[in-house]
Protein backbone atom coordinates (compact mmCIF):
# COMPACT_ATOMS: atom_id res chain seq x y z
CA UNK A 1 0.00 0.00 0.00
CA UNK A 2 2.36 2.93 1.00
CA UNK A 3 4.24 4.91 -0.95
CA UNK A 4 8.34 4.73 -0.67
CA UNK A 5 8.68 8.32 0.41
CA UNK A 6 6.26 7.65 3.63
CA UNK A 7 8.39 4.64 5.50
CA UNK A 8 11.35 5.81 7.53
CA UNK A 9 12.73 2.58 8.15
CA UNK A 10 13.63 1.93 4.64
CA UNK A 11 12.32 -0.61 1.77
CA UNK A 12 13.19 -3.82 3.21
CA UNK A 13 13.23 -3.47 6.79
CA UNK A 14 10.88 -3.83 9.51
CA UNK A 15 10.22 -2.86 13.58
CA UNK A 16 11.23 -4.31 16.17
CA UNK A 17 8.91 -7.57 17.12
CA UNK A 18 7.90 -7.40 13.64
CA UNK A 19 7.66 -11.39 12.49
CA UNK A 20 8.66 -11.03 8.41
CA UNK A 21 8.85 -14.87 7.92
CA UNK A 22 4.73 -14.76 7.86
CA UNK A 23 2.65 -13.03 5.54
CA UNK A 24 0.68 -10.18 7.28
CA UNK A 25 -2.31 -9.01 5.91
CA UNK A 26 -1.77 -4.92 5.29
CA UNK A 27 1.67 -5.99 4.10
CA UNK A 28 0.43 -8.50 1.38
CA UNK A 29 -2.32 -5.95 0.38
CA UNK A 30 0.81 -3.14 0.39
CA UNK A 31 2.46 -5.85 -2.57
CA UNK A 32 -0.96 -5.91 -4.45
CA UNK A 33 -0.63 -2.39 -4.86
CA UNK A 34 2.67 -2.12 -6.08
CA UNK A 35 4.23 -0.96 -2.19
CA UNK A 36 7.40 -1.18 -0.95
CA UNK A 37 6.85 -2.30 2.28
CA UNK A 38 6.41 -5.69 2.55
CA UNK A 39 8.76 -9.01 2.15
CA UNK A 40 9.42 -12.03 0.77
CA UNK A 41 6.43 -13.85 2.47
CA UNK A 42 4.03 -11.41 1.47
CA UNK A 43 5.14 -11.60 -1.95
CA UNK A 44 4.77 -15.49 -2.24
CA UNK A 45 1.53 -15.13 -0.33
CA UNK A 46 -0.23 -12.80 -3.06
CA UNK A 47 1.86 -14.95 -5.70
CA UNK A 48 -0.71 -17.56 -4.12
CA UNK A 49 -3.94 -15.93 -4.81
CA UNK A 50 -2.79 -14.44 -7.95
CA UNK A 51 -2.14 -18.37 -9.38
CA UNK A 52 -5.97 -18.71 -9.30
CA UNK A 53 -7.26 -14.95 -9.31
CA UNK A 54 -4.71 -13.19 -11.36
CA UNK A 55 -7.49 -9.70 -10.95
CA UNK A 56 -7.25 -9.32 -7.37
CA UNK A 57 -4.61 -6.25 -7.83
CA UNK A 58 -7.36 -4.58 -9.70
CA UNK A 59 -9.60 -5.37 -6.43
CA UNK A 60 -7.18 -3.44 -4.12
CA UNK A 61 -7.30 -0.21 -6.84
CA UNK A 62 -10.85 -0.53 -7.19
CA UNK A 63 -11.27 -0.60 -3.48
CA UNK A 64 -8.50 2.43 -2.90
CA UNK A 65 -11.08 4.40 -5.26
CA UNK A 66 -14.10 3.86 -3.83
CA UNK A 67 -12.76 4.84 -0.48
CA UNK A 68 -12.04 8.30 -2.13
CA UNK A 69 -15.41 8.22 -3.02
CA UNK A 70 -16.74 7.52 0.06
CA UNK A 71 -14.51 10.04 2.22
CA UNK A 72 -15.40 13.11 -0.26
CA UNK A 73 -19.21 12.73 0.40
CA UNK A 74 -18.93 12.32 4.64
CA UNK A 75 -16.35 15.07 4.56
CA UNK A 76 -18.00 17.04 2.14
CA UNK A 77 -21.70 16.14 1.03
CA UNK A 78 -23.00 15.42 4.59
CA UNK A 79 -20.29 17.43 6.62
CA UNK A 80 -18.81 14.65 9.07
CA UNK A 81 -15.70 16.20 11.07
CA UNK A 82 -14.51 13.21 12.54
CA UNK A 83 -13.06 10.07 10.74
CA UNK A 84 -12.27 6.55 12.75
CA UNK A 85 -10.04 3.93 10.04
CA UNK A 86 -10.30 0.56 11.70
CA UNK A 87 -7.93 -1.84 10.25
CA UNK A 88 -6.32 0.89 8.50
CA UNK A 89 -3.27 -0.92 6.70
CA UNK A 90 0.05 0.53 5.86
CA UNK A 91 0.54 4.37 5.23
CA UNK A 92 -0.39 5.27 1.10
CA UNK A 93 -0.95 7.78 -1.18
CA UNK A 94 -4.65 9.45 -1.12
CA UNK A 95 -4.66 8.54 2.80
CA UNK A 96 -7.76 8.83 4.68
CA UNK A 97 -7.03 11.70 6.25
CA UNK A 98 -5.47 13.76 3.37
CA UNK A 99 -8.43 12.88 1.36
CA UNK A 100 -10.68 14.49 4.43
CA UNK A 101 -8.81 17.26 5.11
CA UNK A 102 -8.15 18.55 1.31
CA UNK A 103 -12.20 18.37 1.81
CA UNK A 104 -12.58 19.70 5.34
CA UNK A 105 -9.15 21.26 6.77
CA UNK A 106 -10.86 20.73 10.45
CA UNK A 107 -11.15 17.13 9.95
CA UNK A 108 -9.88 15.28 12.38
CA UNK A 109 -8.88 11.10 12.06
CA UNK A 110 -7.68 8.48 13.75
CA UNK A 111 -5.87 5.35 12.42
CA UNK A 112 -6.49 2.00 13.98
CA UNK A 113 -4.81 -1.05 13.61
CA UNK A 114 -3.12 -3.92 15.27
CA UNK A 115 -0.39 -4.37 13.27
CA UNK A 116 2.74 -3.28 15.00
CA UNK A 117 4.17 -2.52 11.31
CA UNK A 118 1.12 -0.43 10.39
CA UNK A 119 1.74 1.49 13.75
CA UNK A 120 5.47 2.50 13.30
CA UNK A 121 4.92 3.54 9.56
CA UNK A 122 1.96 5.43 10.39
CA UNK A 123 3.18 7.21 13.36
CA UNK A 124 6.12 8.25 11.55
CA UNK A 125 4.20 9.57 8.75
CA UNK A 126 2.04 11.92 10.62
CA UNK A 127 4.63 13.41 13.21
CA UNK A 128 3.82 16.71 11.28
CA UNK A 129 -0.01 16.34 11.67
CA UNK A 130 -1.88 17.30 14.41
CA UNK A 131 -5.05 16.71 13.87
CA UNK A 132 -4.46 12.46 12.43
CA UNK A 133 -2.88 9.97 14.76
CA UNK A 134 -1.49 6.31 14.22
CA UNK A 135 -3.19 4.01 17.58
CA UNK A 136 -2.35 0.55 18.07
CA UNK A 137 -5.51 -1.75 18.45
CA UNK A 138 -7.67 -4.24 17.72
CA UNK A 139 -11.42 -3.99 16.35
CA UNK A 140 -12.23 -7.39 18.07
CA UNK A 141 -11.10 -6.15 21.59
CA UNK A 142 -15.20 -5.50 23.47
CA UNK A 143 -12.95 -2.08 24.98
CA UNK A 144 -11.33 -0.76 21.65
CA UNK A 145 -14.45 1.80 21.70
CA UNK A 146 -14.80 2.00 26.10
CA UNK A 147 -15.74 5.02 27.38
CA UNK A 148 -11.98 5.17 28.22
CA UNK A 149 -10.55 4.53 24.91
CA UNK A 150 -7.47 6.57 23.71
CA UNK A 151 -9.70 6.67 20.43
CA UNK A 152 -11.69 9.43 22.34
CA UNK A 153 -8.77 11.61 23.86
CA UNK A 154 -8.56 12.25 19.96
CA UNK A 155 -12.19 12.07 18.82
CA UNK A 156 -15.34 13.44 20.18
CA UNK A 157 -17.49 10.46 21.43
CA UNK A 158 -20.59 12.90 21.43
CA UNK A 159 -20.19 14.19 18.03
CA UNK A 160 -20.87 12.28 14.63
CA UNK A 161 -18.10 10.32 13.73
CA UNK A 162 -17.54 7.63 10.33
CA UNK A 163 -15.90 4.41 11.06
CA UNK A 164 -14.51 3.10 8.05
CA UNK A 165 -13.94 -0.88 7.36
CA UNK A 166 -12.36 -1.50 4.09
CA UNK A 167 -11.40 -4.66 3.58
CA UNK A 168 -11.28 -5.00 7.05
CA UNK A 169 -14.39 -7.50 8.18
CA UNK A 170 -13.79 -10.49 5.66
CA UNK A 171 -10.41 -11.28 7.25
CA UNK A 172 -12.67 -11.71 11.06
CA UNK A 173 -13.88 -15.51 10.90
CA UNK A 174 -17.72 -16.62 10.96
CA UNK A 175 -16.24 -17.47 15.31
CA UNK A 176 -15.66 -14.03 15.50
CA UNK A 177 -18.79 -12.84 14.93
CA UNK A 178 -18.56 -9.91 12.53
CA UNK A 179 -22.19 -8.69 12.49
CA UNK A 180 -21.54 -8.21 16.53
CA UNK A 181 -18.29 -6.43 16.09
CA UNK A 182 -20.04 -3.78 13.67
CA UNK A 183 -22.93 -3.72 16.37
CA UNK A 184 -20.69 -2.97 19.10
CA UNK A 185 -18.98 0.06 17.08
CA UNK A 186 -22.15 1.31 15.95
CA UNK A 187 -23.64 1.00 19.90
CA UNK A 188 -20.33 3.56 20.03
CA UNK A 189 -20.92 6.19 18.23
CA UNK A 190 -23.90 9.17 18.37
CA UNK A 191 -26.57 9.11 15.79
CA UNK A 192 -25.43 10.80 13.05
CA UNK A 193 -22.16 9.14 12.67
CA UNK A 194 -21.35 6.70 9.63
CA UNK A 195 -20.49 3.35 9.02
CA UNK A 196 -18.52 2.10 5.87
CA UNK A 197 -17.68 -1.46 4.50
CA UNK A 198 -16.57 -3.49 1.81
CA UNK A 199 -16.36 -6.82 2.20
CA UNK A 200 -15.35 -9.42 -0.36
CA UNK A 201 -18.27 -11.57 -2.00
CA UNK A 202 -19.45 -14.76 -2.76
CA UNK A 203 -22.93 -14.47 -5.00
CA UNK A 204 -23.65 -18.32 -4.11
CA UNK A 205 -24.27 -21.52 -6.62
CA UNK A 206 -25.81 -20.07 -9.22
CA UNK A 207 -23.63 -17.86 -10.16
CA UNK A 208 -20.33 -18.97 -12.31
CA UNK A 209 -18.18 -16.54 -10.02
CA UNK A 210 -19.36 -18.83 -6.90
CA UNK A 211 -16.24 -21.12 -7.67
CA UNK A 212 -13.57 -18.65 -8.22
CA UNK A 213 -14.71 -17.22 -4.73
CA UNK A 214 -14.47 -20.70 -2.93
CA UNK A 215 -11.11 -21.00 -4.46
CA UNK A 216 -9.85 -17.40 -3.62
CA UNK A 217 -10.84 -18.01 -0.45
CA UNK A 218 -9.06 -21.31 -0.06
CA UNK A 219 -5.83 -19.39 -0.92
CA UNK A 220 -6.38 -16.77 1.47
CA UNK A 221 -7.13 -19.03 4.47
CA UNK A 222 -4.70 -22.03 3.86
CA UNK A 223 -1.85 -20.47 1.48
CA UNK A 224 -1.88 -16.66 2.59
CA UNK A 225 -2.74 -14.65 5.28
CA UNK A 226 -5.01 -17.21 7.19
CA UNK A 227 -8.07 -15.14 6.78
CA UNK A 228 -9.98 -13.98 3.54
CA UNK A 229 -13.54 -15.15 3.56
CA UNK A 230 -16.42 -14.42 0.78
CA UNK A 231 -19.46 -14.40 2.56
CA UNK A 232 -23.20 -13.54 0.64
CA UNK A 233 -24.80 -10.19 0.51
CA UNK A 234 -26.98 -11.06 3.29
CA UNK A 235 -24.46 -11.58 5.42
CA UNK A 236 -22.48 -8.52 4.10
CA UNK A 237 -26.05 -6.32 5.00
CA UNK A 238 -26.48 -7.56 8.13
CA UNK A 239 -23.80 -5.90 9.31
CA UNK A 240 -25.65 -2.61 8.24
CA UNK A 241 -28.48 -3.89 11.29
CA UNK A 242 -29.82 -0.87 13.08
CA UNK A 243 -27.79 1.75 10.32
CA UNK A 244 -30.04 3.63 7.50
CA UNK A 245 -28.15 2.47 4.19
CA UNK A 246 -27.27 5.55 1.89
CA UNK A 247 -28.60 5.03 -1.52
CA UNK A 248 -27.67 2.71 -3.18
CA UNK A 249 -27.32 0.52 -0.79
CA UNK A 250 -24.52 -2.39 -0.45
CA UNK A 251 -23.14 -2.46 -4.37
CA UNK A 252 -20.32 -3.24 -6.20
CA UNK A 253 -17.73 -1.03 -5.31
CA UNK A 254 -17.71 1.26 -8.94
CA UNK A 255 -21.59 1.42 -8.18
CA UNK A 256 -21.27 3.49 -4.77
CA UNK A 257 -21.75 7.65 -5.96
CA UNK A 258 -19.31 7.03 -9.24
CA UNK A 259 -17.81 10.36 -9.89
CA UNK A 260 -18.43 10.07 -13.73
CA UNK A 261 -19.71 6.83 -15.73
CA UNK A 262 -19.58 3.72 -14.14
CA UNK A 263 -17.17 1.14 -14.90
CA UNK A 264 -17.97 -2.39 -15.42
CA UNK A 265 -15.26 -4.68 -13.81
CA UNK A 266 -12.85 -5.69 -16.23
CA UNK A 267 -12.35 -8.41 -14.13
CA UNK A 268 -14.46 -11.42 -12.67
CA UNK A 269 -12.11 -10.68 -8.96
CA UNK A 270 -13.65 -7.49 -9.45
CA UNK A 271 -17.18 -8.74 -9.24
CA UNK A 272 -16.36 -10.20 -5.73
CA UNK A 273 -16.58 -7.04 -3.82
CA UNK A 274 -19.05 -5.29 -2.71
CA UNK A 275 -19.37 -1.52 -0.36
CA UNK A 276 -21.73 0.09 1.31
CA UNK A 277 -22.26 2.80 3.77
CA UNK A 278 -25.02 3.39 6.81
CA UNK A 279 -25.63 5.80 8.87
CA UNK A 280 -26.80 5.90 12.62
CA UNK A 281 -29.89 7.35 13.10
CA UNK A 282 -31.47 9.93 15.60
CA UNK A 283 -30.83 13.03 16.98
CA UNK A 284 -27.63 14.69 15.80
CA UNK A 285 -25.84 16.50 18.93
CA UNK A 286 -25.69 20.15 17.91
CA UNK A 287 -21.92 21.00 17.16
Amino acid sequence: MPDSSFSSLGPGRAPAGVDTSRAGIARVYDASLGGKDNFEADRQALAAVLEVAPGMCAVSRRNRAWLRRVLRYLAGVVGVEQFLDAGAGLPTVSNTHEIAQLVNPWARVVYLDNDPMVSAQGRALLETNEDTVYLHGDLTDPDVLAVDSSVWRYLDQDRPVAVILGSVLHHLSDSADPASIVARVVEALSPGSYVAITHFWDPGEDSPDHQLAREVERRFVENAVGSGWYRTRAEIESYFTGLELIDPGVVPLDEWWPSGPVHPPGTAEERLILGGVGRKCGLVPLL
